[in-house]
């Protein structure tokens, strides 16, 4: 866990608050020396009508790809079997880039769509994010033996 609260991990007269507050996520991780990284968000766009979980990867990161793609199929088959999204690369995200352990992005929905907002503030919703991300896990270490 790189923080409990949502207060950014930076410090009060940082000159780039985003920039600090990555350095410091990624500093925890190092020190951490995790066999793997699920940083989870929730995503938002201009546009309500769009929905969805959507699992992102590092485009030369094959362990990525692999833990981005089971765990893509989790979240549709546990939490939203409409949702179409497949797991997507992605080299601008920071953490993505920097990070040395294997690392996807969770974007667990859109807090800018109004029915899907109302669901990931609910402990229901959230449980089953979070177990079908436990057994999107499982399943990504046991096809690694």
């Amino acid at each position: 866990m790189t923080r409990e609260t949502d207060i950014g991990l930076h410090s009060a007269n940082a000159s780039n608050r985003k920039v600090e507050d990555m350095k410091q996520r990624l500093d925890i991780i190092e020190k951490a020396d995790p066999t793997l990284v699920i940083s989870i968000h929730q995503n938002s766009y201009h546009e309500e009508y769009v929905h969805g979980a959507q699992v992102f990867y590092y485009s030369t990161s094959t362990v990525g790809k692999s833990l981005a793609e089971i765990l893509q199929e989790r979240l549709v088959l546990d939490v939203d079997p409409e949702n179409h999204r497949a797991a997507r690369e992605n080299n601008s995200y920071y953490l993505l880039k920097k990070t040395a352990a294997p690392i996807v992005i969770a974007e667990c929905g859109f807090l800018s769509n109004i029915r899907e907002a109302e669901k990931l503030n609910t402990d229901i919703y959230q449980e089953k994010m979070a177990w079908s991300m436990h057994m999107g896990i499982m399943q990504y270490i046991n096809s690694q033996n």
